[in-house]
């Protein structure tokens, strides 16, 4: 039985391209391009979650690290649980 890839789930954390794009610009543009971004899910909102994303260059002891389109992702262990699978994307609408 041959499995089909694209129905498979996966613990990464990936940018697509547009948004790669535009970070790759940001890093440039702010002289940080040994930065990654860090991808955070935190208390709080009216939710109780937020999402949190900064520059960083630096992997903490229980972080997990991921490479997509060139860049660095960072993401604490917790985070993670909420976060995989998931493709950041970006966009310049108006919302």
């Amino acid at each position: 039985m041959s499995k089909d890839i694209s129905t498979e789930l996966t613990d990464k954390i990936e940018f697509t391209k547009r948004a790669a794009k535009r970070l790759s610009a940001i890093v440039k543009a702010e002289n940080k391009t040994d930065h990654g971004l860090r991808v955070e899910v935190i208390s709080g909102g009216c939710s109780g979650m937020n999402y949190n994303m900064t520059f960083d260059n630096e992997k903490k002891e229980f972080d997990k690290v991921f490479e997509s389109q060139g860049l660095k992702i960072y993401c604490d262990l917790k985070s993670w649980l909420y976060l995989k699978g998931v493709q950041v994307d970006f966009s310049d609408d108006m919302l």
